[in-house]
C-alpha cells in the first residue's frame, strides 16, 4: 500500500564531477518521488548514473544543484554531521557486498545502528534486533558469525540490518549481485514481502527481470531519466554504434 507522502522528492538534481581538464554531467534535470510504502527500481546502462543516484538518496554524496526532501527533511544544505544523523535514523542500506563485519555476531552486526544511534537502552536494541532477524528467517543464526553462513543467509542478515532502525525508506544496491540465482530469487522474494508489509523500498539493479518485480520502474540514460519507449531507442542506438564499431575493427584486423 501506497499513500500521499513523499519519503524521497528530488527537484533537478544535477552532478557534475570537475577535474581540471574535464568535466563529467553524472546526473542531469533528475526529477523524482518516491511515496512511503512505495518499490522503486532504478535501472540503466553501465556509466548511466545509477551509482551516483543512489550516493545522493543514500546521503553519502550530494548534488551539485537541485533540492532533495527526505522524509520531510531538507537535506540539500545539511552538513556532515546533520547528514550522518539523518542517514542513520531515516535510511536502511542494503549493499551488493553484504558489509557485515566478519568478527560480529550476526546479532552484533544488526545491533550495529541501533549502537551507532545512542539513546536506546540494551533491552529495546536486543528486542528490536530479535524482531528484525525474525522477519528475515534468521533469528536462529543469531550466534553465528558471517563466515558460517551462505551467501544467501548473509545478505538476509544485511536486510535485518537495515530494517532494525525503522527506517522510512530501504535503499537496496545491487541486491543480488554476489548471490547465485536461486538465492538471488529468494533475496527478491523477501524484498517483496517487506514491501507488502508497507516498507518503502528503492533499489538499483542492473537485471531487468528483478527491476520488473518493483511497483514502478525508474529508468537511466546517461544520467537522465527516461520513459520506456526513449530508454528502449536510446539503448537500440547504443547497441547499433557498437556494432558498428566492432566491424571496423574486424575490418581493420582481416
Amino acid at each position: 500500500m501506497t499513500d500521499t507522502a513523499s519519503v524521497i522528492a528530488l527537484h533537478d538534481i544535477r552532478k557534475v564531477f570537475q577535474t581540471d581538464e574535464v568535466e563529467t554531467h553524472a546526473l542531469s534535470d533528475v526529477h523524482l518521488d518516491v511515496r512511503r510504502g512505495e518499490y522503486v527500481s532504478i535501472s540503466g546502462p553501465s556509466g548511466c548514473g545509477k551509482t551516483t543516484l543512489l550516493s545522493i538518496l543514500g546521503l553519502l554524496d550530494t548534488a551539485s544543484s537541485g533540492s532533495y526532501t527526505l522524509n520531510g527533511h531538507d537535506v540539500a544544505g545539511l552538513n556532515a554531521a546533520q547528514r550522518a544523523r539523518i542517514r542513520n535514523a531515516e535510511i536502511g542500506f542494503i549493499f551488493q557486498a553484504f558489509n557485515l563485519i566478519g568478527d560480529l555476531s550476526v546479532q552484533e552486526n544488526v545491533e550495529l545502528p541501533l549502537t551507532y544511534r545512542g539513546g536506546i537502552d540494551a533491552g529495546e536494541r536486543r528486542a528490536r534486533v530479535q524482531e528484525a532477524l525474525e522477519r528475515v528467517g534468521m533469528a536462529h543464526r543469531m550466534r553465528h558469525y558471517p563466515a558460517q553462513l551462505s551467501g544467501g543467509q548473509q545478505q538476509r542478515v544485511a536486510v535485518a540490518r537495515a530494517l532494525v532502525g525503522k527506517p522510512a525508506i530501504l535503499l537496496a544496491d545491487e541486491p543480488t549481485g554476489n548471490l547465485d540465482s536461486r538465492n538471488g530469487e529468494a533475496v527478491m522474494a523477501l524484498l517483496a514481502e517487506l514491501h507488502q508489509g508497507g516498507a518503502t523500498i528503492c533499489m538499483v539493479t542492473h537485471d531487468a527481470r528483478y527491476a520488473e518485480l518493483a511497483q514502478r520502474k525508474i529508468r537511466l540514460f546517461d544520467g537522465r531519466v527516461v520513459d520506456e519507449d526513449t530508454f528502449d531507442r536510446l539503448r537500440r542506438e547504443d547497441e547499433q554504434r557498437l556494432d558498428a564499431l566492432i566491424g571496423q575493427h574486424v575490418e581493420v584486423d582481416a
